[in-house]
């Protein structure tokens, strides 16, 4: 396992219908990244998706949306690193959790999908040896599958879209300590940070993208 990043691939659906949507929470963390940093994506066929270059402390990072909706993200994935010759462990993929209440992430390294079919297709494409950001978006009880889908496609209300996008803001501070103090530390200062309740609703940031 490697400390260093050299990809970040957020997960989500392409389409304007799709922009705002919980599933989408992947492509806000990327989109906030270009924000940031001042790049830019540009469509990469050869990569079937979106891809920009930025600069995080001092490292060259490369971004990626897959253009190939969720359930095929893996095809892009592999064809990237395949391309830039980036080690599966370089790699962070992030994208939406519905086990994690809106406001909370957490990272990790390797693990299972838990559900995730993005997540499930990437791991299938190229192994588990990747890192991943969860992005929390909360569950909505039981119920049958078609209700998650459902779920997951629609767009959250205020309060929960403002909680989720402060745990987009966080999660970026924490990929810039990630970069230059490693892994464990930047795991300490996100996942401390959700032993207090989010505020949603109370100074939401703007909305990346």
């Amino acid at each position: 396992m490697d400390d260093s990043l050299e990809l970040v691939v957020g997960l989500g659906n392409p389409g304007v219908e799709h922009r705002r949507a919980r599933h989408n929470a992947g492509f806000w963390f990327v989109d906030l990244l270009v924000q940031r940093y001042g790049g830019e994506f540009r469509p990469r066929r050869r990569l079937y998706g979106d891809t920009a270059e930025i600069t995080v402390q001092g490292r060259r990072i490369r971004l990626l949306k897959p253009m190939t909706y969720m359930n095929d993200s893996g095809r892009a994935a592999a064809a990237t690193i395949a391309y830039y010759k980036i080690p599966t462990d370089r790699m962070l993929v992030v994208y939406d959790e519905l086990d994690i209440v809106p406001g909370r992430a957490k990272l990790r390294f390797n693990g299972g999908p838990g559900g995730h079919n993005g997540v499930r297709n990437v791991a299938e494409c190229i192994g588990r040896d990747f890192w991943r950001l969860r992005l929390g978006i909360g569950h909505p009880g039981p119920g049958r599958r078609e209700q998650v889908i459902g779920y997951v496609l629609r767009r959250p209300p205020a309060d929960e879209h403002g909680a989720i996008l402060d745990a987009v803001l966080a999660s970026a501070d924490a990929l810039e300590v990630f970069l230059d103090k490693g892994a464990e530390r930047a795991k300490t200062q996100l996942h401390s940070r959700q032993l207090e309740d989010p505020a949603p609703g109370d100074g939401d940031p703007e909305e990346p993208g």
